[in-house]
């Protein structure tokens, strides 16, 4: 068992009408996980009614929710879980190369606007199918949301630079070995072909220093978002998986805080919160 936070004070930064989650998870009990346990969260079930505690905590009014790990690439979790968050939500699924055509006019019917690759441990479908499912998002009108170990950012280049389709470069694209300037200069070739963008999520991942502050995934944060603020997007990473204990679990107003903090003025941070997600994922304009 572990206990969430699910509010407390209210974050510094001025949330904007249309504010974005754009990465995190839920989970609904009458849909099986993996029974070797790989992506499947702590008790209590992180499910829609929690993270709507959380959406009122620190003022979100959008949410993008990624199919995770636990569910591999049974997306029927996930349609549920936009389905009883409404119409605030649209989802990131699991698709293969086999995945029919109807199946996608299906998942795009239940909120479904892009498609995952997590070449990470536990992840259903890796870089192997990156071009193949490329393509049939792209014939989709889908995003891709793209994670991998970055510390093969120069090797992967001339792949990702080919995708057709609108793509995020997941979680501070995890350098798991350290960002080189090299790492950041890809990073900076790749946003600017203006169809990429960069995602503020889950800083304590890769993170080689720790919180509270991550000041090693800070520095190249502030240097991709003064590059290109028009690119970056930011999620929360709720429920926070890797947390096992309750003394682990982080504080969401503070990385909320953290992340925006990054950018170089509030200009980029309503970018990030509000058009930039509009962009990526297919929401319809804020009406103010």
């Amino acid at each position: 068992m572990i206990a969430r936070k699910l509010t407390g004070s209210p974050p510094s930064t001025h949330m904007p009408i249309g504010a974005s989650d754009t990465q995190m998870h839920l989970y609904l009990p009458q849909f099986a996980m993996r029974e070797d346990g790989v992506g499947v969260p702590a008790d209590p079930l992180p499910d829609p009614a929690a993270y709507r505690k959380v959406m009122d905590w620190l003022g979100l009014d959008r949410v993008v929710i990624t199919q995770g790990n636990a569910h591999g690439s049974d997306n029927g979790n996930l349609l549920a879980c936009i389905a009883e968050l409404g119409d605030c939500a649209r989802g990131v699924a699991v698709i293969t190369p086999d995945t029919p055509e109807d199946e996608i006019a299906r998942l795009a019917e239940g909120g479904i606007t892009g498609a995952r690759i997590m070449d990470l441990p536990g992840g259903a479908v890796g870089l192997d199918a990156l071009e193949r499912i490329d393509a049939m998002a792209h014939e989709a009108d889908w995003m891709l949301a793209v994670q991998f170990d970055g510390s093969a950012l120069p090797e992967l280049e001339p792949r990702l630079a080919a995708l057709q389709s609108r793509w995020v470069l997941d979680h501070h694209a995890k350098i798991f070995s350290g960002a080189t300037p090299g790492h950041v200069a890809v990073i900076r070739r790749l946003l600017d072909r203006g169809n990429v963008w960069f995602k503020f999520a889950a800083c304590y991942e890769s993170s080689r220093i720790g919180g509270p502050d991550y000041p090693d995934i800070a520095e190249v944060a502030r240097e991709i978002g003064a590059h290109a603020p028009e690119r970056i997007v930011w999620g929360t990473n709720w429920p926070h998986n890797a947390a096992r204990r309750t003394e682990d679990y982080v504080d969401d107003a503070h990385l909320l805080d953290l992340a925006m903090s990054w950018l170089p003025d509030d200009h980029a941070r309503h970018l990030a919160l509000v058009e930039n997600p509009q962009d990526l994922f297919g929401y319809p304009p804020v009406v103010a």
